[in-house]
């Protein structure tokens, strides 16, 4: 490595030239880190959701080209889209993960230190991706937005834990703490939501109710822990009232992992009055309102949000990583394809058509 301290580095990255089209293999070069930053080689990256979001752009600024990709490890590191700086209010807090400096920034394609962009092809400036950009072979990244691991941890499983795993995992253990024996309902069966269930499991959790539109997701939740499915279109009724039905009164603890303001609100009426706590995790559309009425908190209900699990990257993620090590959390299950590089809008089109999980994509 110190061959290329200070030198530009010449490499292979997927870059996105426009909105919806299929990412193009460049070379680019790299250029090389600044005041707090590093230049990390990632080995393996998966796709998120997130990444597809912000690539189809449909409601957000379009800011391309970009190179894409935020859940990735490499050099034995989980780089992260949202940072710890350690210094400002948030850092400091016990409770707050939302850094000042470094919480996520999709629409900033530039590096804080100097408002440029670290990757060029022939001169031209290539944006960056919530400080990331992991669907390349190096990349440079803020200090702060680095959790250094376990080495002896397999990047090509732990890299899920830097973005959507922890998020549904944390909302579970850190936010809605469920007791156990209880009993937990999870909104949306995707990653985050089988993160979710994951969580409710590993916390001994008797019962875990997993709501979704596609019955094609029940049979493969099982593995995550959960144990009976409702799908909202074979009720006549809201499916809070089905819950509340099938729970005498309402669940100990639900999870929302879907965005759909509609779930939200279900997710928060389907808990138990006097205890019952509900965890909002799901990105709502941004012209979305939530309404209930105001008697559901008055009886004693909660409702909170969560933003990536409550983990605090730098701190907390390494531990994460120990509980897949100990066996305590099992990753495999989360990952059901796995492609090269060069075939990385395999795994976009994988996503668009709603098949599997996570796809690690081999640098």
């Amino acid at each position: 490595m110190a061959s290329t301290a200070g030198q530009v580095i010449r490499c292979k990255a997927a870059v996105a030239w426009e909105a919806g089209k299929p990412l193009v293999i460049e070379e680019v070069e790299v250029a090389p880190p600044q005041k707090l930053e590093v230049r990390i080689k990632i080995l393996f990256t998966s796709l998120c959701h997130t990444d597809i979001y912000f690539w189809e752009a449909k409601g957000q600024n379009p800011v391309f080209p970009r190179i894409f990709g935020h859940e990735a490890g490499g050099d034995h590191v989980l780089p992260v889209f949202t940072g710890e700086c350690k210094e400002c209010a948030h850092c400091k807090s016990e409770e707050s993960n939302m850094c000042d400096l470094l919480r996520i920034n999709t629409d900033r394609g530039v590096m804080l230190n100097d408002g440029k962009s670290r990757f060029s092809i022939n001169g031209k400036p290539i944006l960056h991706f919530v400080g990331t950009s992991t669907f390349s072979e190096y990349t440079v990244i803020h200090v702060g937005c680095v959790a250094k691991i376990n080495p002896l941890a397999p990047l090509d499983k732990v890299c899920v834990l830097s973005c959507g795993i922890s998020t549904g995992l944390g909302s579970t253990l850190n936010v809605a703490k469920p007791k156990k024996g209880s009993t937990v309902a999870v909104f949306g069966l995707g990653a985050v939501g089988l993160a979710a269930a994951e969580g409710a499991r590993i916390a001994g959790a008797s019962r875990i109710i997993g709501i979704d539109l596609n019955p094609n997701r029940f049979e493969s939740a099982k593995k995550f822990g959960v144990t009976e499915f409702v799908n909202p279109k074979d009720h006549q009724k809201p499916v809070q009232e089905v819950i509340a039905e099938m729970t005498n009164g309402g669940v100990d603890r639900s999870i929302e992992c879907t965005g759909h303001v509609d779930a939200m609100i279900s997710a928060f009426e389907c808990v138990h009055d006097g205890w019952g706590v509900a965890v909002l995790v799901g990105v709502p559309h941004k012209d979305a309102v939530f309404k209930t009425h105001p008697m559901n908190l008055l009886n004693e209900r909660t409702l909170k949000g969560s933003f990536f699990g409550n983990y605090k990257p730098r701190t907390d993620l390494p531990s994460v990583v120990e509980k897949y090590m100990n066996k305590e959390l099992e990753l495999e299950k989360f990952i059901t394809h796995e492609v090269p590089f060069a075939e990385i809008n395999k795994a976009f089109d994988l996503m668009l058509k709603g098949e599997g999980l996570r796809c690690i994509i081999r640098m």
